[in-house]
């Protein structure tokens, strides 16, 4: 059998309605590239019927692939699985909603042609998107870009392409806490990106809460750089040189006109002020000890509870595929 010129990972979590159509779309796209592709779905332990569906279509075409996972285990992990199962010299990352259009990939595979490893969908447009929605990811990417000691572009999601070279390289990260947009830039190589208007969804709902959100910033921020410590400690010897001038007022005051120090209001205030401070520090001390402490554990980064057509050989020792009740189909 041919080896996949090029691969298409999916992944999905209760995206029943969505399988169909993306896999129609993504068969005419990909036919005008190469007959030697692959589809491969990577299931993140969800409850509808997204397994059934992937099957349903794997039946008609061999080409289609399935990695499920034994439970949900987030969207990061299963880019993880996907790139580990990928066989093609070309691997592209996109999201089941369709609001990322597939037909971008002929661009993006010009792009790889010329000799780039790294081609990412930069969004123009968003379409049906809320304000709110819109504004917080505007401001996220550029907090980010000024947080991160990485470059990484703005108005960007996952979906991108990657020669093999690059996706060898990911494959060999084994750390818990992903920001997969940044690591693809970490890597280095040859970078270039496509433009595009961004649809709205196909069907169903979005699985990013805004709390899912807040969490992915929080691990951006943390898994990139080490500034949220450096300003806290540059804040912290701007505050101790304030109370130490605030101190050497109250002082002299005391000393020259004998006034008593009055305004326990004003106290008690700079009092909590500094101590929510000095939480915040203590916080943001700790997300970078639990990173640690999730690290040294050394658990599984995701457990597959069934595959189809995929070998368990393309995934790492800690990650081997094992099918429980179920017979691997390669």
């Amino acid at each position: 059998m041919n080896r996949p010129e090029i691969s298409v990972v999916v992944p999905a979590y209760n995206e029943e309605m969505n399988i169909k159509p993306l896999y129609d779309r993504l068969l005419s796209v990909l036919a005008k590239i190469s007959p030697y592709f692959e589809i491969v779905f990577i299931d993140d332990g969800s409850h509808d019927e997204t397994v059934a569906e992937v099957l349903k279509m794997r039946a008609l075409d061999e080409r289609v692939k399935l990695v499920s996972f034994s439970r949900n285990f987030g969207h990061e992990m299963a880019n993880t699985a996907g790139f580990r199962t990928a066989l093609g010299q070309a691997v592209v990352i996109i999201d089941a909603d369709l609001q990322d259009p597939p037909e971008l990939i002929i661009d993006m595979y010009e792009k790889y042609k010329e000799g780039f490893d790294v081609i990412y969908a930069k969004r123009k447009t968003r379409k049906k998107e809320s304000f709110i929605k819109k504004s917080t990811s505007k401001w996220f990417y550029r907090v980010l870009k000024f947080m991160s000691d990485t470059e990484i572009p703005l108005d960007t999601g996952d979906y991108r392409l990657l020669s093999r070279r690059a996706v060898d390289e990911l494959n060999r990260f084994s750390e818990k806490n992903r920001f997969f947009r940044g690591l693809t830039h970490w890597i280095g190589f040859n970078v270039t990106y496509v433009y595009f208007d961004r649809d709205e969804r196909h069907a169903g709902e979005t699985k990013y809460s805004y709390i899912k959100l807040m969490k992915l910033a929080v691990d951006a921020i943390i898994s990139f750089s080490y500034k949220p410590l450096k300003l806290f400690t540059l804040f912290g010897f701007c505050s101790a040189g304030f109370g130490f001038l605030l101190m050497l007022y109250w002082i002299i005051k005391k000393m020259l006109f004998g006034n008593p120090t009055d305004g326990w209001t004003s106290t008690v205030t700079i009092i909590l002020f500094f101590f929510g401070i000095i939480m915040m520090q203590i916080s943001v001390v700790g997300e970078y000890i639990a990173r640690i402490y999730e690290e040294v554990r050394e658990r599984p980064l995701y457990i597959v509870g069934r595959s189809e057509g995929v070998d368990p050989d393309r995934v790492s020792e800690k990650n081997e595929i094992k099918n429980y009740g179920i017979d691997h189909e390669a």
